[in-house]
């Protein structure tokens, strides 16, 4: 797995080395762009990056105008502003589209890095989740269409005869398509497959509308 990337995004030559070099005293990969526009096009940085720091005032498209790019094509990375010119109505909106935090120049140097270190941290736990979710997802969708109703009966609650007469099938192919079913989500318990299931947000409800 690579490690964590973090991207620094300022037209101020002077700044964007300084901020670039501050990071890398924690040992963090650090990629540095003078234009909002070019991280756009760096598909790699847009994969990769665990953090972003962006001067809001910048030619072109601004370091906001970014952050809406960014949310549109659901690159969720952690940003945090740093502006010499940031004024209330550019704090609110940058929060309330989800900034990591804003960083009035001069800043402090370790506020800086201390935020950076969380930002990297809450997206290595944000990509750890969603990975979860994905091989959860995948075990779901390897079941066969019989095996996914059984397992609806199962979270349901309702016994291996009420799933028989339910489906039409007999106790002992249930008790079959059951058996599957815990072998492929891999889970020991009929609790275990209930938080897991709940978990990833399924139901037969969103199974019936897929």
């Amino acid at each position: 797995m690579d490690a964590p990337l973090v991207c620094v995004v300022d037209d101020d030559d002077a700044v964007r080395l300084s901020i670039g070099l501050l990071i890398e005293t924690l040992g963090l990969p650090v990629r540095s762009f003078a234009s909002a526009l070019d991280v756009l096009e760096d598909s790699e940085v847009l994969a990769r990056a665990h953090c972003r720091v962006l001067d809001v005032r910048m030619p072109g498209l601004s370091g906001v105008g970014l952050q809406e790019r960014l949310v549109r094509l659901a690159h969720t990375a952690p940003i945090i502003f740093v502006s010499g010119h940031g004024d209330v109505p550019m704090v609110a909106r940058a929060m309330r589209d989800g900034a990591f935090d804003f960083l009035q120049k001069p800043f402090n140097e370790q506020a800086l890095l201390d935020r950076v270190q969380e930002a990297v941290q809450f997206a290595a736990a944000q990509r750890a989740a969603r990975g979860w979710l994905a091989e959860i997802q995948a075990r779901i969708d390897s079941l066969t269409a019989r095996e996914s109703d059984v397992m609806a009966g199962m979270v349901a609650g309702r016994l291996n005869k009420q799933i028989a007469e339910g489906l039409g099938i007999s106790i002992k192919t249930v008790e079959q398509h059951r058996a599957r079913v815990m072998e492929k989500l891999q889970v020991d318990s009929l609790a275990e497959l209930v938080r897991l299931v709940v978990g990833v947000g399924w139901s037969a409800e969103s199974k019936n509308g897929q």
